[in-house]
């Protein structure tokens, strides 16, 4: 108790934890919008709570990977070397984690590209083609992965347990929050769904290109990420004006 006092009156330990909670939000988006595609999967009454439970299970993931800071600091160690690159466990759990979110985006763009898919069908309401337990467990696999980077950048940017567990609850306590308004702002406009496939797509070799050991900076991404935004936000601001025009 002594020491967290000591803490909280620190105010580099209030920095740390400002800048390290906006590091974990946008960290999150990715898991995010992974999170909500998922969601417009499944039955509409179910929709909220698959996103409680996907978005849940993130915070305990992330609390348990800080109580087990000792593995969790071993899992970059090299286990194995192959094509000139020295892969550790965090190395092989991007890779995988990457090749999934890979493999679920072209599927995803593929069932709402193919006429008369399932897939379709749900995003147009007529039903939904994902159970809340298939939904769950797929957020679940890539949670480990997001969950996993967030730790270790979390690690990196400071080495006091209170501030990344504050800082990792605000950072998920607000994604809960966004859930439920990005997932109906994306179920309305299926250009952004694509959009958001895209920016799956382009994490998930991101992550495999980083298992790799080819590390693509951080900004590169979200700036690549925030122009196509900011032109799909014009196209349906020229959409819209063109209606109000008719």
């Amino acid at each position: 108790m002594a020491d967290l006092l000591v803490l909280a009156a620190d105010p580099t330990a209030w920095v740390a934890l400002a800048t390290l909670i906006v590091m974990e939000v946008v960290l999150g988006v990715d898991n995010l919008v992974f999170v909500s595609i998922l969601s417009n999967r499944v039955a509409k009454e179910q929709r909220h709570i698959a996103q409680r439970i996907g978005l849940g299970l993130a915070l305990l993931m992330r609390l348990a990977l800080l109580l087990v800071l000792a593995w969790v600091i071993s899992l970059t160690q090299p286990v194995f070397t192959a094509f000139g690159h020295a892969f550790s466990w965090k190395d092989l759990i991007l890779v995988a984690g990457g090749l999934f979110l890979v493999y679920k985006a072209t599927t995803e763009m593929h069932e709402r590209i193919e006429p008369g898919s399932s897939a379709q069908s749900a995003a147009e309401g007529r039903g939904a083609c994902l159970g809340l337990g298939v939904a769950v467990a797929q957020i679940c696999a890539l949670n480990l992965v997001f969950s996993l980077d967030s730790i270790i950048t979390a690690i990196g940017m400071t080495t006091e347990i209170p501030i990344m567990m504050i800082a990792v609850t605000v950072s998920v306590g607000l994604m809960i929050v966004a859930a439920s308004p990005l997932s109906r702002f994306i179920s309305r406009k299926p250009t952004i769904v694509m959009l958001a496939l895209g920016f799956l797509l382009m994490i998930g070799m991101t992550l495999i290109a980083d298992g790799f050991g080819l590390r693509v900076p951080k900004g590169y991404i979200y700036a690549a990420m925030a122009f196509s935004g900011f032109v799909e936000t014009m196209n349906q601001l020229a959409r819209r004006a063109g209606r109000d025009t008719r």
